[in-house]
C-alpha cells in the first residue's frame, strides 16, 4: 500500500454559528419584556448606541412651533397667583394633611394579607398567656400555603418544651379561626373540622369522611351504601356535602407568589374588513448610532486604538439594529400568515379554529420551521377576540368527510357541549361521544375522545353518574 503526502483541493460547505448569528437567533426568540432588558444592557455597554426620544423627533420636525408654544405659555401664567400659592398644596389646603405624606410612595403600595398574617391577627385578639401565645405563633408559622400543619404535635412539644396537652389545646383554638379547616393535620381532619363548625352532627357522614374518601372520589357510592346499610340516594347527599367543603382552606389568600402579567408582542386590530398588525417594538424603531462617534471616525488616526474600539462597537450596534428589524419583519410575516390561515376563527369564533402546523406557516412565509418556532416562542397576540399565546393557533386535529381539518379545540368544545346536555343518571360514554361526532362527519376513535376529555378536565362517565 502506497503512503505519501499529496496536495488535494476540496470544496466543503459548513454552517458556522458566529456570535452575530447567535445574537440574531436569540433576539428572534425573546419576548418583548426580555428584549427590552437586552436592549437596555446594550445601551449601557455600547456607547455608540443611542435612543431617539419622542420629544426630540417633534423638536426636529417643528423647532419654531415649540418656541411659540413655550412663549405663549409663559405669557398666560398669572405670576401673582403663582407666588401666592408657591409651596402650598391646593387640594390639601384645608384637610390638615402634610404635603410630604401626599407624595409618600409607601402610601401607594398595594398590600394583601397572607394566611399567616390573617391568623396572627386573630390570635392577638384573644386573651392568652405568654406561653400559649408563643405556641400559637409557632403553630401558625408551621402552616403551609394550603393551611395544613407541616409538623407534628410531638415535634412542637419538644422544640418549645411544652406539654402535648397544652399544644393540642392551642391547636384546637387555632382550628376555630377563619378560614374554617385551617390547622388540620390532613385532609380527613380538615373536612371533620369544617362539618363540626357547620353544626352537622351525623355519624354516617363522619364515617364516610374517615373511611370512604377514596370511594367518594371514584364515585363508588354503592360500596358505601352497602357497608353503611343506607340507600344510594342518601350516600349521594352525603357526597354533595363533602364536595361542597374546602379541601385547601388557605388557597384563597395571597401566598407571596407574584402575578404574571402578559405584555402582548403583537397587536391585531380589525378595521372595516381588514386586520391590521402592529408589532410592539419600543426600542427597535428608535435606536440609532450616535453622531458624535461618527465624527470621531473621520477625524481619528486610522491606526489608533480608539478608532479600533469604536469600529467594533459600531459593528455591534449596526448588527443589533439589523437583527431587531429582521425580528420585526419575521414576526409580522408569521402573524399575518396565521391570521390569513385562521381567518374563520377571528370572524366566527373558537369552533372554527383549524388544525395548523409549523410547516403550514413555514411554507407560506418561506422560512424554516425552526424560524417559525423561534418567532412564536413565548409571545402573545392581542386580538379582537382576546389575548392569546401565538402557539394557541397551532393545533393538531382530525379530518372530516369533506376533507377539511378540524382542530382539537373545536372537537373539545363539541364534546363539552354534548356532555353538558347529558342525563346525569345515565351519562354518555366515550364510545357514544365518538359515534355522535361521527354523525357530524368527524371520524375520531374512542381513545382520542378519552384523551381530549381528560385534557379539558371532565371525569369519566362512571364518575359523572348521579343516583
Amino acid at each position: 500500500m502506497r503512503m505519501g503526502y499529496d496536495l488535494i483541493l476540496e470544496q466543503q460547505q459548513k454552517l458556522i454559528m458566529t456570535p452575530e448569528l447567535r445574537l440574531a437567533l436569540k433576539i428572534l426568540q425573546l419576548p418583548t419584556i426580555e428584549l427590552e432588558e437586552l436592549v437596555k444592557q446594550e445601551l449601557e455597554t455600547n456607547p455608540v448606541l443611542d435612543v431617539i426620544e419622542d420629544n426630540q423627533e417633534e423638536k426636529a420636525e417643528n423647532p419654531d412651533k415649540d418656541r411659540k408654544e413655550e412663549k405663549s405659555t409663559i405669557e398666560e401664567i398669572d405670576w401673582k397667583e403663582y407666588f401666592q400659592y408657591q409651596g402650598k398644596s391646593y387640594c390639601l389646603e384645608n384637610t390638615g394633611i402634610d404635603d410630604s405624606q401626599e407624595m409618600n410612595y409607601d402610601n401607594l403600595i398595594c398590600y394583601s394579607d397572607t394566611l399567616k398574617d390573617h391568623l396572627l391577627f386573630q390570635l392577638n385578639t384573644l386573651k392568652l398567656g405568654k406561653c400559649d401565645r408563643i405556641i400559637g405563633e409557632y403553630i401558625i408559622e408551621s402552616l403551609d400555603d394550603n393551611g395544613y400543619l407541616c409538623t407534628t404535635i410531638d415535634q412542637i412539644s419538644s422544640v418549645l418544651s411544652a406539654s402535648k396537652e397544652r399544644v393540642e389545646k392551642v391547636l384546637r383554638i387555632i382550628q376555630t379561626f377563619e378560614p374554617i379547616g385551617v390547622g388540620a393535620l390532613n385532609l380527613m381532619d380538615c373536612l371533620l373540622i369544617q362539618i363540626h363548625a357547620l353544626g352537622i352532627a351525623d355519624e354516617n357522614l363522619e364515617i364516610i369522611i374517615k373511611d370512604h374518601l377514596d370511594d367518594i372520589a371514584g364515585n363508588r357510592l354503592q360500596n358505601i351504601a352497602k357497608k353503611l346499610s343506607i340507600t344510594v340516594a342518601e350516600v349521594q347527599d352525603y357526597s354533595d356535602i363533602i364536595k361542597s367543603l374546602e379541601p385547601k382552606p388557605g388557597r384563597s389568600f395571597f401566598c407571596g407568589t407574584e402575578c404574571r402579567y402578559v405584555i402582548p408582542d403583537v397587536f391585531v386590530e380589525k378595521i372595516e374588513n381588514e386586520y391590521i398588525i402592529t408589532i410592539n417594538d419600543n426600542y427597535s424603531s428608535r435606536l440609532m448610532v450616535n453622531q458624535y462617534y461618527k465624527s470621531i471616525i473621520n477625524t481619528e488616526d486610522k491606526s489608533s486604538e480608539a478608532l479600533s474600539f469604536i469600529n467594533d462597537k459600531l459593528s455591534s450596534a449596526l448588527w443589533l439594529i439589523k437583527s431587531l428589524e429582521q425580528r420585526k419583519n419575521t414576526l409580522y410575516r408569521v402573524v399575518k400568515a396565521i391570521i390569513d390561515y385562521q381567518r374563520d376563527f377571528f370572524e366566527k369564533g373558537d369552533s372554527y379554529l383549524k388544525t395548523m402546523t409549523l410547516k403550514n406557516i413555514a411554507d407560506e412565509v418561506q422560512v424554516h420551521e425552526s424560524t417559525v418556532s423561534r418567532a412564536i416562542s413565548g409571545k402573545y397576540a392581542q386580538t379582537p377576540r382576546g389575548i392569546f399565546e401565538i402557539k394557541y393557533f397551532f393545533k393538531s386535529g382530525v379530518g372530516n368527510e369533506e376533507g377539511e381539518d378540524i382542530s382539537s379545540e373545536s372537537i373539545k368544545k363539541m364534546m363539552r357541549s354534548i356532555i353538558d346536555k347529558e342525563d346525569t343518571s345515565k351519562p354518555i360514554s366515550d364510545q357514544a361521544i365518538a359515534d355522535l361526532l361521527a354523525e357530524k362527519g368527524i371520524k375520531i376513535s374512542r381513545r382520542t375522545v378519552a384523551k381530549y376529555r381528560d385534557e379539558i378536565g371532565i371525569p369519566s362517565s362512571s364518575r359523572r353518574k348521579r343516583y
